[in-house]
């Protein structure tokens, strides 16, 4: 028989001197063992350990605190409360809590979008904030300047050294297609194998040009608000209303929402018509990843603001952002994105109906995977960065039937596919 383990190794006695010290006063352990309650799911005695290291002034128990309020994990979500809480810790210099502040201000429901948004982010990048890198990175990766190209390679070369898996994998594909650098396939393929080593699956290879520049700025200048500027529409058709943008996400965005994704799919489902209660059904096929609020990053919530404006509403009014996977074989058969009035009575309700959708290529498919409008004759390619935009129902709110529309099935490679649906009324708290 095995002797027993030391009880000051055991975890219960690690967690009884964690609970002592805090008792004894230590702030810095109150928060300690508020995380570790928190982790256990055991809310109800956390809350006060995190309030008494936050009432003491401590950053990072007041970021946390603007965490719980902000995605409801203990009562319902209170953007505003959460708003104050990181406001507070942004004052004792918490980055974390810098680029919270930039995710609520890009929906404009809650806090202003201003310049505060540029500084807020810059800030925390500078501070070697991870997602504030990534996301400033992306932004920079869209510019054509040299000056914006080599910054881009700098923050997710910051990022990728820090440990962000998803920083090395953009970095990885520019070093080998040569985007805003030399290409270095070889040093990309040395950084692919040890991403692999560590689960991450390579993201699909492909290149693609710039997307245009809708008014220049300076270099090295954050200017977020751009993303509310998306290129002209090409008209497709009239009712229903159907355009595209070609492109609308750069290749860097594409990427991003794919590693985003990867590690969250799974199967694909159908809201039951009488019940609205969610299905696996034959009639959808593919896999995909509902990006949580609880997951989205500034750089997320960019890429769903550029969406929101390229359908010309506001991004409070979309529901969280949808990225598929379809394999050889698999597609989405005829059907209509507008929602059963079961599925409306279970999900905000007060929100309206999916009035229009924002579709995106997001990879090059070798064959197959058209999405194709049948009531209507058309028919649309995939291509990175390409979106493609659609009325759900007429300008009178009610349906429209000619909407029907089919992602047909991939015939060679790969398709993934980032889906925004938009509601009438707002949909998010923030």
């Amino acid at each position: 028989m095995n002797a027993p383990a030391d009880r000051a190794d055991h975890p219960d006695a690690q967690f009884i001197a964690l609970r002592e010290a805090a008792e004894a006063g230590s702030i810095e352990d109150a928060l300690r063992l508020a995380l570790r309650l928190l982790d256990a799911q055991r809310m109800d005695e956390a809350m006060p350990w995190l309030q008494r290291a936050a009432d003491a002034g401590h950053p990072g128990a007041m970021f946390e605190f603007g965490r719980i309020r902000l995605y409801g994990l203990v009562g319902v979500p209170a953007p505003q409360a959460a708003a104050q809480w990181f406001e507070r810790a942004e004052r004792g210099g918490h980055a974390g809590a810098t680029e919270a502040l930039v995710q609520i201000a890009l929906g404009g429901a809650i806090l202003p979008r201003d310049q505060r948004i540029n500084d807020r982010l810059m800030q925390a990048a500078q501070a070697g904030h991870p997602q504030a890198m990534l996301a400033a990175a992306v932004h920079f990766g869209r510019k054509p300047h040299p000056e914006d190209q080599a910054l881009c390679m700098q923050l997710l070369e910051r990022g990728a050294a820090r440990g962000d898996a998803i920083a090395a994998a953009l970095l990885a594909e520019r070093l080998a297609h040569g985007e805003g650098c030399e290409a270095q396939p070889e040093v990309a393929d040395d950084l692919r194998a040890q991403l692999a080593a560590n689960g991450v699956q390579r993201l699909p290879a492909f290149t693609m040009p710039l997307p245009p520049e809708q008014i220049p700025t300076p270099p090295r200048l954050l200017t977020l608000e751009e993303a509310l500027r998306p290129p002209p529409a090409q008209a497709l058709h009239g009712q229903p209303h159907v355009a595209s943008i070609d492109p609308l996400l750069s290749a860097d965005e594409c990427r991003l929402l794919i590693a985003h994704a990867r590690p969250r799919l799974r199967d694909s489902q159908t809201a039951d018509p009488l019940t609205g209660a969610p299905l696996t059904l034959p009639v959808r096929t593919s896999s995909e990843a509902c990006l949580d609020p609880l997951h989205e990053t500034s750089a997320l919530r960019l890429v769903q603001l550029r969406m929101a404006a390229a359908a010309g509403i506001d991004l409070p009014n979309a529901e969280q952002l949808n990225v598929l996977r379809y394999l050889p074989g698999q597609q989405y058969r005829p059907h209509r994105d507008y929602l059963p009035t079961s599925t409306l009575q279970m999900d905000r309700p007060h929100a309206g109906n999916r009035c229009r959708t924002v579709c995106v290529y997001l990879n090059p498919v070798e064959a197959g995977g058209d999405t194709e409008f049948p009531a209507i004759g058309l028919r649309i390619e995939p291509r990175p960065g390409r979106a493609l935009i659609f009325d759900n129902l007429r300008a009178d709110g009610s349906l429209e039937p000619d909407s029907l529309h089919a992602g047909t099935p991939v015939v060679a490679g790969e398709k993934w596919l980032s889906t925004l649906w938009i509601r009438q009324a707002r949909y998010r708290f923030w």
